[in-house]
């Protein structure tokens, strides 16, 4: 069974725009929260996700990846957030289903460019999934884990 680029674009959305829901309701000066000692702060795992979205985006226009640099604070880590979803919606809407099955080395392997959007969305859940315990620790009821519709 075949999934459109429409599908990705849906399911990504799905996860991405709940993630930036609780994202919103973080406050600035709780952006630096960590769970654990050596675990990702809210900001750095806004930061790691967007920039997991971006490299995607240039690996699928043939470009390499670039290095990213952190958010100067959390202000521009959520429109970074914002701006890398648009930007993520826009390209997997408009990939053909000969573009997802297209195979591309990717960590250290080969898989089809399916593959690769699928390992992205299960990267960006569980991740979403750190997020939601941290927003609970800080005092912050997240919502549904996904926004449907």
């Amino acid at each position: 069974m075949s999934t459109s680029g429409s599908a990705y674009a849906r399911s990504f959305l799905m996860h991405r725009n709940a993630l930036i829901s609780v994202l919103e309701c973080i406050p600035a000066d709780q952006s630096g929260f960590k769970a654990w000692e050596d675990g990702m702060s809210f900001m750095r795992l806004t930061d790691h996700l967007s920039g997991s979205i971006t490299r995607m985006n240039a690996m699928l226009q043939g470009q390499t990846p670039e290095k990213i640099e952190p958010s100067g604070d959390w202000s521009a880590a959520l429109e970074r957030m914002k701006s890398s979803t648009a930007d993520a919606a826009s390209l997997l809407e408009g990939l053909s289903e000969e573009t997802l099955n297209r195979v591309i080395p990717i960590f250290g392997t080969q898989m089809p460019i399916s593959g690769m959007i699928d390992f992205l969305i299960s990267h960006e859940a569980h991740h979403k999934g750190q997020i939601w315990m941290m927003a609970r620790m800080i005092g912050i009821t997240p919502p549904m884990f996904v926004k449907i519709g």
